[in-house]
């Protein structure tokens, strides 16, 4: 079983406490579609979000 994720898109967004609804609904929506998206803190501005796009 070989799976790889490919990056579509990488965006630095500002820190938003329901931004995370919005990812986890894109996920819940559209993983059928072989799409998933993350969102992590950037490690270098704590005031800065980080949305990835990946095709799976």
């Amino acid at each position: 079983m070989n799976s790889k994720i490919e990056v579509l898109s990488t965006v630095k967004v500002d820190r938003s406490a329901d931004l995370y609804k919005i990812v986890d609904s894109l996920n819940r929506t559209l993983k059928h579609q072989d799409l998933m998206f993350g969102l992590a803190l950037d490690e270098k501005d704590p005031n800065k979000m980080v949305f990835t796009i990946y095709r799976t």
